[in-house]
């Protein structure tokens, strides 16, 4: 059976942050199933647009993601937890409350 785009990884942590961006009231959307190096997620918050990679504790970007990384000239970022991805957005404020 050929692997599908649709059946790709998805980070251990990565329902875990998304619940904590949501909670905090950013708009987030699941994008893992592009490939081709796009970041898992898009995230809205107060008006801005992100884009998030979510890596584990020791999780390395593929060849395809750092190309994004280094040529994306748009907020984009790499988080490993519920922190990083809450301090990326500017909710950090917010998830203390």
């Amino acid at each position: 059976m050929t692997p599908n785009r649709y059946d790709a990884k998805v980070d251990a942590n990565q329902a875990e942050i998304v619940a904590a961006l949501r909670a905090v009231g950013a708009s987030v959307y699941p994008l893992h199933t592009v490939g081709r190096g796009f970041p898992d997620i898009a995230v809205g918050y107060r008006g801005q647009n992100y884009f998030l990679e979510i890596k584990t504790g020791k999780g390395k970007l593929t060849l395809e993601e750092q190309e994004f990384f280094d040529t994306w000239q748009g907020r984009a970022g790499i988080v490993r937890s519920v922190e990083e991805a809450l301090a990326f957005i500017g909710a950090t404020e917010e998830a203390a409350q």
